[in-house]
């Protein structure tokens, strides 16, 4: 699947992609040390390949950000390793990428796995932080709000 994205092109799918292109992303967000052995790519392309869905974002032949989901495809799903490079932040496309997410399971729970500089990005995005002191976590609870609608 292809979106069109303010210009930008979003595919949905976990297998096929280089996994340079993961590696350049988690470097600009400061996630990993440019010294990271090449043999460990290995580990990129396997975690995003045994995720439930992702969705990159392509800007030409750039790969400017990327998400991944794990979930039971029913219930519950948790976003993992929500990714915009520096020269694209602050035009929408995380909260693209996170609603898309969403759409997947609309009436399921969803969390977010994050840190809390990233909470009110995700309260932006609907979820919510349940006792910050307790639990870091942010969460979207479809299930609860689609039996509150009558939909479960």
């Amino acid at each position: 699947m292809y979106t069109y994205f303010k210009g930008l092109i979003i595919r949905e799918g976990t297998h096929g992609l280089n996994p340079t292109f993961l590696r350049d992303l988690f470097i600009d967000a400061e996630w990993l040390s440019k010294d990271l052995p090449e043999w460990q790519n290995e580990k990129f392309t396997i975690a995003f390949e045994n995720s439930t869905w992702a969705f990159t974002v392509w800007d030409n032949e750039e790969m400017v950000g990327m998400v991944r989901v794990i979930s039971d495809k029913v219930m519950y799903a948790t976003i993992y390793d929500l990714v915009v490079k520096r020269t694209h932040r602050g035009k929408g496309i995380g909260k693209e990428l996170v609603r898309l997410c969403l759409n997947k399971l609309p009436h399921g729970d969803w969390f977010a796995h994050t840190t809390p500089n990233n909470y009110n990005f995700y309260k932006k995005c609907g979820l919510e932080v349940e006792d910050i002191d307790r639990n870091g976590t942010c969460v979207l609870y479809g299930y609860r709000k689609a039996k509150e609608e009558g939909n479960r």
